[in-house]
């Protein structure tokens, strides 16, 4: 046990106890003076949770599928039971690499995406401080932080071989096709409704868009294991049934964005190839803004504004997927409702933007009467639904800047990893980075994932995986040159 507990004990407990105290006062969280009460087992859990560390990440990673929102005051949620588990590992990683400071990898402070990450993070402390509510962003500071540490610094210590690497993807394959296959069962019962199928989610999923957005961007993993296993293995008659569950699943989850994402995916895997991504960036990012332009140009948005009394929730497929093409849809039309607001917002405040989850208390202000849906009272509490447009309303032009860095970093990376490595393996694992990234920007473009327990995790594990890549490229370089 570290020296720390053996000195002055009740000098440390009262430490504790009034920084609760004033975190409960000035963040009006009552839950947080229960701290003190865990500090009393915290000594005898340290050393068996310190050193057990990685069974904890295997359980965070096998349990994310499973994980569910929990509301634990009218101010105060969380996912669970992965969110306190990504607590815990925060916590105890840290500490540990206080201990043990060699442990932490000394290549992650030449890595530009890292020094983009710690960017990202020192905005958007500066946003919060800004910010219209700046507790909240500090809290999404705070956050992200439990994030970034389980899903991209320890994975520097823990994925290290190509066996583990493959661990984690059936850590997250396994639990995900078992509740596609649950979800496929109950959904049964109602007959494949598409008006229903929200009720064979629960409680792991809050909605459609999040369960199928999960589905899509795992399946990039369950095919890059097919590739990877030896044809005469039993293991991979299992992985295609998974695979063709995943997709059966995905077509009866009924989200166009995950439909759209898988194209994309498909698509993505032949622009790689080719070696045409850069241009495709460069030439989405033109588009996009070329679209906004003309937008904003004498009001030409408001060509968009839908009928308030045609646009409605249809309950049969068909007419959804008819009214989407016409933009009657009331999901798109309450989209594009929110994303008006959105761009006003950023007129309001274009640096720093209204700070960390502050769009939901702000935005109401700032909408746009013509383009009202009846659905516009947002009992859910839901954003803008594109995660770019959130970013750029939240911590301003500068803060969407570093995340499209961030992004598109990653996405480059991945094919460039992919193409230079002669390792078969970690080539197909960052080609599958690369489909899944992919997928992410196509579902967080229509919606807005990135800070959920389950889009989130895929993201920032993502890039963990990346800068592991990374070195081990540099491994295979070095060693190639000793050969030679």
């Amino acid at each position: 046990m570290l020296k720390l507990f053996s000195y002055h004990p009740k000098l440390i407990a009262s430490i504790v106890f009034m920084l609760s105290l004033v975190l409960a006062i000035v963040l009006k969280e009552p839950t947080i003076l229960l701290i003190p009460f865990a500090w009393l087992l915290f000594p005898f859990a340290f050393d068996y949770c310190v050193n057990k560390t990685e069974q904890l990440f295997w359980l965070l990673i096998l349990l994310i599928p499973f994980s569910t929102e929990l509301q634990i005051t009218s101010s105060l949620g969380l996912d669970f039971p992965d969110e306190p588990i990504m607590l815990l590992l925060t916590g105890f990683t840290m500490l540990k690499l206080l201990h043990q400071p060699a442990l932490f990898p000394k290549y992650l402070k030449n890595s530009p995406l890292f020094f983009v990450v710690v960017l990202i993070m020192a905005w958007s402390f500066l946003s919060a401080s800004y910010g219209t509510n700046p507790m909240l962003g500090y809290k999404f500071f705070l956050a992200r932080i439990w994030y970034i540490i389980p899903f991209v610094i320890l994975p520097q210590i823990l994925l290290d071989s190509q066996a583990r690497i493959s661990k984690m993807a059936i850590y997250l394959l396994v639990p995900m096709f078992f509740l596609a296959f649950q979800t496929l069962v109950r959904h049964s019962y109602y007959g494949f409704s598409f008006e229903l199928v929200k009720k064979t989610i629960t409680p792991f999923f809050r909605n459609h868009v999040t369960y199928s957005a999960m589905l899509v961007c795992l399946l990039p993993v369950a095919w890059t294991m097919d590739q990877l296993t030896p044809e005469e293995s039993s293991k991979k008659v299992w992985i295609k049934r998974g695979i063709i569950l995943g997709l059966i699943a995905l077509v009866f989850a009924y989200s166009r964005g995950a439909w759209l994402a898988l194209l994309v995916g498909v698509a993505m895997y032949f622009v790689i190839q080719k070696k045409w991504l850069k241009q495709i960036l460069i030439g989405t990012v033109v588009l996009l803004l070329s679209i906004t332009l003309w937008l904003a140009t004498d009001y030409n948005y408001m060509r968009f504004a839908p009928d308030h009394d045609r646009t409605i929730f249809h309950t049969d497929i068909k007419e959804h997927l008819a009214a989407t093409v016409a933009l009657k849809d009331v999901s798109n039309a309450e989209r594009f409702y929110r994303w008006v607001a959105g761009f006003n917002m950023v007129v309001e405040r274009p640096i720093t933007g209204f700070g960390p989850n502050s769009f939901y208390s702000q935005y109401k202000t700032y909408t746009v009467n013509r383009f009202q849906t009846w659905v516009s009272d947002n009992p859910e509490h839901s954003t803008v639904h594109n995660y770019f447009l959130l970013t750029l309303c939240e911590q301003g032009i500068p803060g969407l800047l570093l995340f499209c860095a961030l992004y598109f970093g990653m996405l480059l990376k991945a094919q460039s990893l992919y193409l230079q490595f002669q390792n078969q393996f970690f080539s197909k694992v960052a080609l599958c980075i690369a489909l899944v990234l992919s997928m992410l920007g196509v579902v967080n473009f229509m919606s807005d994932m990135i800070e959920t327990d389950k889009l989130g995790s895929l993201f920032w594990l993502s890039l963990g995986i990346l800068l592991v890549l990374d070195q081990k490229l540099k491994e295979e370089r070095t060693l190639l040159a000793k050969v030679v």
